[in-house]
């Protein structure tokens, strides 16, 4: 059976001592030399909080991608499709945590209605890197989830919930239709693709789904990421190609039936127009 999307990660997917408690706090820096298959496009089936303290680079999360610089704020709800790329300067802090662990003090519709958790708003915030608020904050979680504490998940859920609440303060109370819309679509788009692209290639089949027409789905894309639609599909396909042919066992012909291909030499080609080389060829640079 073909898989149907990049992987989903799940707490339990990484060793102890993450896999401990159902939240996690570490440097970024640290992280992603301990875990260094997070830099291919994946989701995960948990939050994921992101903040830049120093460094650059850029973050893609459902198609967009976002110039990291201190101050950088990232808030991503399950399912969203991300990975970055990040200088060798970089510094920062990760954390995930389950729905169930921040639900179990804070019930109710309180985490689904934050702004960053929903595609109406973009899920980046730019804060002055040296703000007294939510900086400190992220030092407290990681000061608290290093070293074991009496209370250690109460108090470590509480800094989370102060975190959140904070971050909701810096987006508009009510975005307008008009404003929201295209980005909306767009990010809706995304999750079709990263759900579809290795069975469906043209853009007209993601317009179908959208309830929308090939040129209005290409008119937005272009509006908001100043891409097509169809360039969009291609980038999705070749990044994947190009994970497998990288990370992977698989043959030329078995990545392209993978990715939906039925004929390999087809797939060859495709490779070739839009990278400028061959599968083989990359997967031995």
């Amino acid at each position: 059976m073909k898989a149907v999307g990049p992987p989903v990660l799940a707490l339990a997917s990484f060793p102890p001592p993450l896999a401990r408690t159902p939240y996690y706090c570490e440097r970024l820096e640290t992280h992603v030399v301990k875990f260094p298959h997070v830099n291919v496009p994946h989701a995960h089936d948990f939050y994921l909080l992101l903040y830049i303290t120093d460094g650059t680079g850029t973050h893609t999360v459902d198609l967009v991608t976002y110039e990291l610089r201190p101050g950088s704020l990232f808030l991503l709800a399950p399912g969203q499709v991300h990975h970055w790329q990040l200088a060798a300067d970089v510094r920062g802090f990760v954390v995930f945590f389950d729905t169930d662990f921040y639900l179990f003090r804070y019930p109710g519709n309180g985490l689904y209605r934050y702004p960053f958790f929903d595609s109406a708003h973009p899920p980046l915030l730019h804060l002055p890197p040296q703000q007294t608020e939510i900086r400190p904050l992220f030092e407290h979680l990681f000061a608290e989830y290093q070293e074991p504490h009496l209370n250690q998940a109460e108090v470590f859920r509480t800094y989370l919930h102060l975190c959140l609440e904070l971050a909701a303060r810096h987006y508009p109370a009510q975005p307008t239709a008009e404003v929201s819309a295209a980005p909306q679509q767009v990010r809706a788009f995304g999750a079709l693709l990263n759900q579809h692209f290795r069975t469906k290639h043209s853009v007209s089949e993601y317009a179908d789904l959208l309830h929308v027409t090939a040129n209005h789905l290409n008119a937005l894309c272009r509006r908001v990421l100043n891409k097509t639609a169809s360039a969009l599909i291609h980038e999705r396909v070749v990044v994947e190609a190009q994970r497998l042919l990288s990370h992977s066992a698989l043959s030329v012909a078995q990545v392209a039936y993978e990715l939906g291909f039925e004929d390999a030499s087809y797939f060859v080609r495709y490779f070739r127009k839009y990278t400028g080389t061959t599968p083989e060829a990359f997967r031995h640079r």
